[in-house]
């Protein structure tokens, strides 16, 4: 039996001294003259091979693999200029629901032809804005960001490259159409009269850092502006602030309750921290809550799972992903979304919280 040797005959495409240099300088022009065509037939059999001839299809990949060729993002679709890629930066990666808004925006845009590009921007604006500008130079068709304060010279970046974009976790009426998620300010306001109809009075907060973070800011200005509308503030003393960590949750708990008037209720700023305080209320013997109500946002698993499940804000991650894709992808496509912008919190009522003690 005679066997063919279609390496020789891709080699013959490429000179053996010369390949290297072609992997560093290739493009769709080096591509078309290696196989003997147009560089729009490369596109097609790119893009749309069903419409290119078995034997020309045969030709353009023996050149794409000897040349090493990977099509960048305006090569990829001449006709449409699109890349079918969409570039996420995400303040963190681990917290749960950016974890599930990721694999919701993931499964979305696989569904409508999309790949999705992730970045992790570390609540450093600095960083973030490097991420856009990569994904932007590696064209991108859209964006999706996390709340709406950003490097002052991000979107005007955008908006000069026409390059659409939605901010997700946040919702303002002012800037309704760019953002998809909760109003923070709302939901933290809605907490925090739950515990006042309750009869507390004496708050303190464990909030999380709100430096580049404006739904944290959102969510401190929620608990304010409830007490200030009782006539109510959360005295120096009762106040902390950290990061999002359990840790940070056990230490500012046991600070809290050192200080003397001791507060009856806490609102913790996020998911871990409200973790956190549990646990080490629960491990300094305090009866939750019939000597303190600790409430929190967000809702992840171990939370109702702890020994004493813990009251909190459920923001629905998954939904502001899938809608933060589908948003995109219709302005992409030109096509209406009829999909609601703001994503309603939901106040979930455990054991952790109840009315004050007696006096």
């Amino acid at each position: 039996m005679t066997r063919v040797k279609t390496v020789d005959r891709r080699a013959a495409m490429v000179p053996s001294e010369g390949r290297g240099e072609a992997r560093r300088s290739v493009g769709l022009r080096e591509v078309a003259q290696a196989a003997g065509v147009s560089t729009a037939t490369v596109s097609r059999a790119i893009n749309n091979p069903d419409v290119v001839s078995a034997d020309l299809r045969e030709r353009i990949a023996v050149a794409v693999e000897q040349l090493g060729w990977v099509p960048d993002g305006a090569a990829r679709a001449l006709s449409t200029r699109r890349s079918q890629t969409i570039g996420a930066v995400f303040p963190a990666l681990s917290i749960g629901d950016f974890a599930h808004a990721t694999q919701a925006i993931q499964s979305e845009l696989s569904q409508a032809g999309y790949t999705l590009l992730l970045a992790c921007s570390e609540y450093d604006p600095d960083l973030e804005l490097r991420q856009v500008r990569k994904f932007v130079e590696r064209g991108v068709d859209g964006l999706i960001l996390v709340g709406q304060a950003h490097h002052p010279e991000l979107v005007p970046l955008l908006r000069r490259r026409d390059m659409p974009f939605v901010n997700t976790f946040v919702y303002d009426s002012q800037t309704h159409g760019t953002c998809v998620g909760p109003d923070n300010r709302k939901a933290l306001m809605m907490m925090t009269e739950h515990l006042a109809d309750l009869g507390h009075v004496r708050f303190g907060v464990i909030a999380q850092s709100t430096l580049n973070n404006d739904r944290a800011s959102a969510r401190l200005d929620g608990v304010r502006d409830a007490l200030a509308s009782r006539g109510l503030a959360v005295r120096p003393q009762h106040f902390a602030m950290g990061e999002w960590s359990i840790a940070d949750g056990r230490r500012f708990l046991r600070s809290l309750w050192q200080t003397d008037p001791k507060p009856t209720a806490i609102i913790c700023g996020n998911a871990h921290l409200a973790v956190g305080a549990v646990l080490e209320a629960l491990a300094m013997g305090l009866r939750l809550p019939a000597d303190l109500s600790i409430v929190g946002y967000d809702d992840i698993e171990i939370m109702s799972h702890l020994p004493v499940p813990v009251t909190t804000v459920r923001v629905p991650g998954a939904e502001i992903g899938r809608v933060a894709a589908q948003v995109l992808t219709a302005r992409l496509e030109g096509r209406d979304c009829a999909a609601s912008f703001e994503a309603e919190a939901e106040l979930v009522i455990r054991a952790s919280s109840g009315p004050p003690p007696a006096a």
